[in-house]
């Protein structure tokens, strides 16, 4: 059985036992986190698409760390204008464990 939950902007597939990392969520590691916005949920030879969420239904995880994504460095330049900026940038993740799906 597998879901397809909406956080963060992002969409993810996810099935119990997954590990996935997704946008900054607040809580501690093993504090237990459930996702409402569920997409789709498959299994048992039936697909659920909801229009857009399907009712009812709910993704329950685990957070296992709070983790910060690679260094991704952002430059600008514009050619013959003496102009150059060097930034860069981490992102805040969270790596969730999925627990189970509720249909």
């Amino acid at each position: 059985m597998y879901a397809v939950i909406k956080t963060g902007g992002k969409q993810y597939r996810v099935a119990a036992g997954d590990k996935i990392q997704i946008e900054k969520l607040e809580g501690n590691p093993g504090d237990e986190v459930k996702f409402t916005e569920v997409l789709m949920v498959a299994g048992n030879g039936s697909v659920n698409v909801g229009a857009p969420h399907v009712a009812g239904a709910s993704v329950v995880a685990e957070i296992a760390s709070q983790d910060r994504g690679p260094h991704v460095i952002i430059f600008k330049k514009r050619r013959r204008k003496h102009y150059r900026r060097r930034n860069g940038h981490r992102q805040d993740l969270t790596s969730v464990t999925i627990r189970e799906i509720r249909a």
